[in-house]
């Protein structure tokens, strides 16, 4: 196991009617400005369910936050908060909702063009405090210091992470998810299942826990994932696929051990080029990547095949083409399609994506450091 430093200091707000209890976490005085998508929230009774939480409160309301949220939209915000002296935020959606808060948050303070610290990695030292009310299962960024935005005019979507934007708290509960259509449940399960997936389809390193951990949230979202689409009111299948969600991406199963990411890095670029969902980016990725680096996944990828999808029979290599089709499989079955045919992106869209990478610096990829450009190629040929 690697050396390491864990640090989460997210309060978790988890169950029914918790959103009642958001006022208890936010100081009395605050200027409070609520940040929220498209108007979801009005629908499914989630924003009357905060405003009446926060009766007597100052209480301010920034709306329209994209779904992989806008570097423009978000500064709106930013000159609303300094403007009204606003002093704490509540993002109340998904996980477009809550990483573009954390920006909002990092923006506020921060001396120069906010969009260096996505793009010039240029360090956060301070952020307003805020909170989360989740009505999205998917990102885990309800627990956890990163966010990933894009900059509309360029098509550029980039990420960063500051502890000093993790959540004062999150409020979890799985009712307020009910009323989400079978395309974000499934886009919510394929995202959760790949977030384990990076951090756990690796190489070796002695940290059985931290691989036990992420098997059992794999197996629990190949269990419950399916639930929830069958019966979106199982109110028990939901509560398991939100805890596996936030569990899958709050630093806990990646401490210690090596990381991926190649999936996830691609994927940006492919959002920020095709408009896909970021969902969709990775069920289409994640198992051509596993395919081209299934000599560098090997061992991991075998016990893969056997803890998480009892695959004992065949020789080795059967075992793991046949981990590598479950897992296509299993994104199939819950709504997400798994090839860039599927969404009309053609194989001609391929240097455009390595050159996005190149000018984003994502040339050395993957836990080897070893997914240059041409592996890259590789991988996304056998996307199509």
């Amino acid at each position: 196991m690697k050396n390491f430093a864990f640090y989460n200091p997210v309060k978790i707000l988890f169950g029914k009617g918790q959103i009642a209890n958001i006022a208890a976490e936010i100081p009395a005085d605050a200027k409070i400005l609520i940040t929220y998508g498209g108007g979801s929230i009005k629908a499914n009774g989630v924003y009357d369910q905060v405003k009446s939480a926060l009766a007597g409160r100052n209480v301010f309301e920034f709306g329209g936050i994209e779904p992989n949220p806008h570097l423009e939209t978000l500064l709106k915000a930013v000159e609303l908060i300094r403007k009204e002296g606003i002093d704490f935020l509540l993002a109340v959606g998904g996980g477009s909702v809550v990483d573009g808060t954390k920006f909002i948050a990092a923006a506020v303070f921060f001396e120069g063009d906010p969009w260096d610290i996505l793009a010039k990695n240029a360090p956060v030292t301070a952020a307003l405090p805020f909170g989360a009310v989740l009505t999205l299962p998917a990102t885990g960024s309800e627990m956890n210091d990163g966010s990933v935005v894009t900059k509309w005019e360029t098509k550029d979507k980039l990420f960063f992470a500051s502890s000093q934007v993790f959540p004062r708290f999150s409020v979890l509960d799985p009712e307020t998810t009910y009323s989400l259509p079978p395309r974000q449940i499934g886009n919510g399960i394929v995202d959760a299942y790949t977030h384990v997936m990076e951090q756990y389809l690796t190489y070796p390193a002695n940290a059985p826990l931290q691989d036990r951990m992420a098997e059992s949230i794999l197996k629990t979202l190949i269990e419950e994932g399916p639930k929830t689409l069958a019966n979106p009111q199982d109110y028990d299948a939901r509560a398991n696929l939100v805890w596996s969600a936030t569990m899958a991406l709050n630093g806990l199963i990646g401490a210690g051990v090596p990381q991926d990411w190649t999936t996830h890095m691609i994927g940006h670029e492919l959002t920020a080029l095709h408009g896909l969902d970021h969902a969709q980016t990775l069920a289409v990725v994640l198992p051509s990547t596993l395919t081209i680096r299934r000599d560098r996944k090997w061992q991991k990828l075998l016990q893969y095949a056997e803890r998480v999808w009892g695959i004992v029979d065949g020789d080795q290599e059967q075992r793991v083409n046949d981990a590598i089709a479950k897992t296509r499989n299993f994104f199939e079955s819950v709504g997400v399609r798994t090839r860039l045919s599927d969404y009309g992106v053609g194989l001609d869209s391929i240097p455009a994506i390595i050159k996005n990478l190149e000018k984003h610096g994502m040339t050395a990829l993957g836990e080897y450091e070893d997914v240059n450009p041409q592996v890259v190629e590789q991988i996304l040929a056998l996307c199509a």
